[in-house]
């Protein structure tokens, strides 16, 4: 039993401190209140640099380095690969659909089966860090839109 235990212990701590980390989004503006539905950082180049340093403060960990997974969490450089074969109109509700599901998936975590799979970031990510985070996602694209 003590063997187990050890070895659950040893297991735990090689993924370091999994504890969110809050991120300084000072240099952002405020968002405000009521979460937008659309990433309002877009292509924002102050956005990318925080959401890169967010991404490998929170992220990484499970989803990989530069968001190139190593099979423990889904590759988010493929979150929005079908919008890239979309044209216009049909591009953009992909893409609004895409920033709705990643912005749900952060802030309420995902379990099944009551294990927990992502931990839920809202009350320690703002609305700017993971709205940074999904714009350097969009750097990271896999299929450029």
């Amino acid at each position: 039993m003590v063997i187990i235990g050890a070895t659950a212990a040893a297991v735990a701590l090689a993924h370091g401190d999994v504890t969110p980390q809050a991120v300084d989004t000072h240099e952002l503006p405020s968002l405000g209140e009521p979460w937008k539905a659309e990433n309002p950082f877009r292509a924002n180049e102050i956005a990318v640099r925080i959401g890169s340093s967010a991404f490998n403060q929170n992220c990484a960990r499970c989803h990989g380095l530069e968001a190139i997974s190593g099979g423990i969490a889904p590759d988010l450089r493929r979150l929005d690969n079908d919008c890239a074969v979309m044209k216009d109109a049909k591009r953009a509700a992909c893409v609004a659909e895409n920033d709705q599901y990643f912005l749900t998936t952060v802030r309420g975590g995902r379990s099944r089966n009551g294990a927990v799979y992502m931990p839920p970031f809202e009350g320690t990510l703002n609305q700017e860090a993971m709205w940074a985070i999904k714009a350097y996602l969009e750097t990271r694209r896999e299929k450029p839109l």
